[in-house]
């Protein structure tokens, strides 16, 4: 029998943390579970020896504290498999109307918290756990990384800042660490989000009345979209198996609505560039060569 995994997950009070957790607990894994308010998981954590769920109150805006979780995780477990950067929150509303201070604020959580747990779980991975053992590192993303979303626009520029950070971070990193990293890019997913989003919702800028703009069915709906909604344990169990695979893609887009999404932008993409290639011809200059090192 093979010997259970340990999981880092952030964001666990309730969603996709909360299912994921559930899921690699019930295949018999270990998981190592933080929130901001670890008293969500108490049901959780009763129902489970300290073995397997270790719960640990974790804010991502705060370093010193990603660096104590991570201590925690070694000091009860020995190691860890598996991280999961799912700390995030959304708000809706107009580029004009949305408060900067609470957008600056999603992307400490967003972008900078993945930074912060990114940065120690490599470390982790490399130096912590046995040599040449590595570790998977599963970021949560969105189809909104790809594909912008109006009334989403600060969310969705967060998910597109951690698409680029991966990206480049996946090609630094030495194969010989054997740290894999994909970026996973839900659709639609039920969770609380989808709640708390509408709860975020800035007040109407007085420029944006026109009913037909997306911003204001959103508003008039409140919530209720004709989106195609999916189930997050289900959609856990899909996340469940790309961090258990030997060679996980990159890149994983998940549900039949990110799918479409995906494949329209990456379509539109191409024919914008066929139309205007020629526009680039004749840009390049001659480079003289370098003058040799003193």
């Amino acid at each position: 029998m093979s010997t259970p995994r340990v999981w880092f997950i952030t964001g666990c009070s309730t969603g996709i943390g909360r299912a994921l957790t559930e899921v690699a607990l019930a295949k018999g894994d270990a998981v190592v579970a933080t929130a901001r308010k670890p008293a969500t998981l108490d049901a959780l954590a009763a129902a489970h020896p300290p073995s397997r769920l270790l719960v640990l109150a974790l804010d991502v805006t705060a370093e010193d504290a990603v660096t104590a979780a991570f201590a925690a995780a070694k000091a009860r477990f020995g190691r860890v498999d598996v991280v999961v950067n799912n700390a995030g929150w959304a708000n809706v509303g107009e580029v004009e109307g949305l408060p900067e201070a609470q957008c600056r604020a999603l992307f400490e959580t967003n972008f900078w918290g993945t930074v912060r747990v990114t940065k120690a779980a490599l470390a982790f991975f490399r130096d912590e756990n046995p040599a040449g053992a590595g570790g998977r590192l599963l970021q949560m993303s969105s189809y909104l990384g790809l594909v912008g979303f109006a009334g989403s626009s600060f969310y969705s520029a967060s998910k597109h800042a951690i698409e680029g950070f991966t990206e480049s971070l996946a090609g630094e990193l030495d194969p010989a660490w054997n740290i894999k990293v994909t970026l996973i890019k839900p659709g639609w997913v039920m969770t609380e989000v989808r709640n708390n989003a509408v709860t975020m919702m800035a007040p109407q800028h007085p420029a944006y009345t026109n009913p037909a703009l997306t911003v204001n069915i959103i508003r008039a709906l409140e919530g209720n979209l004709p989106l195609e909604w999916k189930d997050a344990t289900r959609c856990a169990e899909v996340f469940y198996r790309v961090g258990s695979m030997d060679v996980p893609p990159l890149h994983l887009v998940v549900g039949r609505d990110a799918i479409a999404a995906a494949r329209k932008q990456l379509a539109d993409l191409s024919a914008s560039i066929d139309q205007f290639e020629t526009w680039s011809e004749g840009l390049e200059i001659a480079l003289a060569p370098a003058a040799p090192a003193a």
